[in-house]
């Protein structure tokens, strides 16, 4: 059995599916919040920056480069520097 959960976003008005771990929804969803973005929102931003991975794989690194840099500020931040690099 599987610990992967499977979910349907809309990036740029197409409907698709997600399989992430329930802690890796957990910490996107807390991200949408702190960032007060809809959830479709930040993946297709995701989205349109990664480049040669799958869209799960851009995720995971977006969600620990976010959390990486709210430990090392007072205050959560966006990812800087996800955008526009390799991923």
């Amino acid at each position: 059995m599987s610990t992967l959960v499977n979910r349907n976003i809309t990036l740029k008005g197409r409907r698709t599916s997600l399989r992430l771990e329930p802690d890796m929804w957990e910490a996107l969803f807390e991200i949408c919040v702190r960032e007060n973005c809809p959830i479709g929102e930040l993946c297709t931003q995701i989205d349109e920056a990664k480049e040669d991975s799958s869209l799960t794989a851009a995720i995971r690194v977006y969600i620990l480069i976010y959390f990486r840099n709210a430990a090392a500020s007072e205050r959560p931040v966006k990812a800087q520097g996800f955008v526009g690099k390799a991923i």
